[in-house]
């Protein structure tokens, strides 16, 4: 079983500006709610073709994010066919390995799963993320010194290893779906490169 995914991801939550849940310190607002979503730019299953393809997360941590078990609610790009559709859902399920195992492992329950169009965009430091009536989600990078990007790395909670992580601030998070309601701007956010492949 032979996988590599690479694109870009981003995430939004409901902490402050910076999210102490990177370093494994106490969220906060004392739960965590956040939207994850990953474009694959380049992707192959065996011989299946994943690039193109968008997945997306919602998460709800009722406590500490590194402790407490996620509710987890997956949303996977309605231009999937069957075979790339189980693809991703091995993967980021965790049954294909590699960081996404990891991921996974902090999963408690998955609330639903459903199949969705999925609008990525990233571009100049923007990125957003739309699936009609469930998610609208816009995030903008942060400016530091000499009004460059804030990076951070080497963080121990980490969706995509290997890479550091631009620190931004959404615009707008809204998500209604599987009883869980957010409505939230200028809360902390985070993009950046990823790479993920099978344990060879």
């Amino acid at each position: 079983m032979s996988w590599s995914l690479k694109g870009t991801y981003f995430e939004s939550c409901n902490c402050e500006v910076a999210c102490p849940c990177l370093f494994l310190s106490p969220p906060t607002e004392e739960e965590c709610t956040a939207l994850v979503g990953w474009h694959i730019e380049d992707g192959v299953d065996e011989q299946i073709s994943l690039s193109g393809l968008n997945v997306a997360l919602a998460v709800h941590s009722p406590g500490h994010m590194a402790t407490t078990p996620w509710n987890v609610a997956v949303y996977v790009d309605d231009r999937a066919d069957e075979e790339q559709n189980a693809s991703l859902m091995k993967i980021f399920g965790g049954q294909g390995g590699g960081h996404p195992a990891r991921l996974a492992s902090h999963i408690g329950s998955i609330v639903g799963v459903r199949t969705v169009p999925i609008n990525f965009s990233a571009k100049d430091g923007k990125h957003s993320l739309k699936i009609p009536e469930i998610v609208d989600v816009e995030i903008n990078q942060m400016n530091g010194q000499g009004d460059g990007p804030i990076t951070i790395s080497g963080h121990p909670l980490c969706i995509a290893p290997g890479f550091s992580a631009t620190a931004a601030k959404s615009t707008r998070l809204v998500y209604s779906d599987h009883g869980m309601a957010w409505n939230l701007t200028e809360k902390t956010a985070v993009f950046s490169p990823f790479a993920y492949q099978s344990e060879q």
